[in-house]
């Protein structure tokens, strides 16, 4: 097969772990005879210093040309403390996301058996567990109408962000909920607030009515605050969860930490143009050009780039390099275990890929 790959570095520790991330799909395509291709192009912080833009148009035109993204992190801790900025790197995310229609984010929660003891949950509570979070991506607050800080005619300061959706928009995502339950355990959640929000009843409305259609999946209904705290009492209660896109923001972060880091898990963004695999973690500023960012998800997220294709052996082949190397105690230093020999980003990423090599 041949693919293109738009490559999106971005910020902080993302240029680190891209450069793993290739490396591995390189190793993948030349084990089983494949040909990718990649272009790689600025956004973030980075495009906006080079250019002014956080997601320029010739990186949406590298996008849209393209099979697939294989996207890393933005973010700067500038942009982070200027609330007057005009300007920031997550604008790009939120364009990117909108300009090729990638209306459903697929980000799975799965334990690693010798990470267990990583997790600040009990072993009894988060062995076993493994979910899917899918978060709606273009709809709600994150792009309804927005009233930045202004005075009011009675001199108060105030500001607005309008959570809007439509029932296409809900009754989309809620069929890609569907259809990932149907391949898992059959059970799907929905999480709203909708004993307070009028969109979170359109989303309940609109499940229910769909529910019939799907008699071999149970169809549950969660309110966001509940599901926050079941997540952390009993995670293995979830197969498939569905949401908006705020909840799903924070619901997603919450559920990376059962794993015992967020370097561990990738995701997938998919909808009406090119999809786009990520990790789910940030750009950690702090950690850039040191060598201690663990590539994991990013190599995971290759992972599920091989598998949307098809290519399930491909996958497995990455899948199974990336579990060998947690066995053999070839982790970056936010997961290794006492007095083990101290791998770096790059040395991780070199053994995957011999790994894959000598297969």
């Amino acid at each position: 097969m041949k693919l293109r790959v738009a490559v999106l570095p971005g910020d902080g520790i993302g240029p680190e772990i891209m450069e793993q991330g290739v490396a591995v799909c390189s190793a993948v395509a030349r084990k089983f005879g494949h040909e990718v291709s990649y272009e790689t192009a600025l956004c973030g912080a980075h495009a906006i210093d080079e250019v002014g833009d956080p997601f320029p148009e010739e990186t949406f035109r590298v996008c849209r040309d393209a099979d697939a993204v294989l996207f890393a992190c933005v973010g700067d801790p500038r942009f982070d403390n200027d609330p007057t900025a005009k300007v920031r790197p997550e604008q790009g995310l939120l364009a990117m996301r909108k300009k090729l229609g990638l209306y459903a984010n697929i980000r799975p929660v799965e334990t690693f058996e010798c990470l267990i003891h990583k997790s600040p949950l009990k072993d009894e509570i988060v062995r076993g567990a493994d979910f899917i979070c899918i978060r709606e991506l273009t709809g709600g607050m994150y792009f309804g109408r927005k009233q930045e800080p202004t005075i009011n005619a009675e001199g108060v300061e105030e500001a607005l962000d309008t959570n809007y959706y439509t029932r296409p928009e809900v009754e989309r995502i809620l069929r890609v909920g569907y259809q990932y339950a149907r391949q898992r355990r059959h059970h799907l959640t929905v999480v709203d607030k909708a004993n307070v929000l009028a969109s979170s009843r359109l989303w309940r409305k609109v499940a229910q009515e769909l529910a019939p259609e799907y008699p071999d999946v149970e169809t549950d209904f969660m309110y966001v605050d509940n599901a926050a705290m079941r997540m952390i009492q009993d995670p293995k209660f979830f197969d498939v969860m569905v949401t908006e896109n705020t909840f799903g923001d924070i619901l997603t972060d919450e559920g990376s930490v059962i794993t015992g880091s967020m370097g561990l898990l990738p995701s997938a963004s998919t909808g009406t143009s090119t999809p786009v695999f990520e990790p789910i973690h940030g750009s950690w500023p702090q950690g850039k050009g040191l060598n201690i960012a663990n590539p994991l998800a990013q190599i995971l997220s290759v992972a599920m780039l091989y598998e949307y294709f098809e290519l399930k052996a491909e996958g497995a082949l990455i899948r199974e390099a990336v579990n060998a190397s947690l066995a053999a105690n070839v982790r970056t230093p936010e997961i290794q275990v006492a007095d083990a020999p101290r791998y770096g980003t790059r040395e991780v990423g070199a053994w995957i890929v011999d790994y894959i090599e000598k297969k």
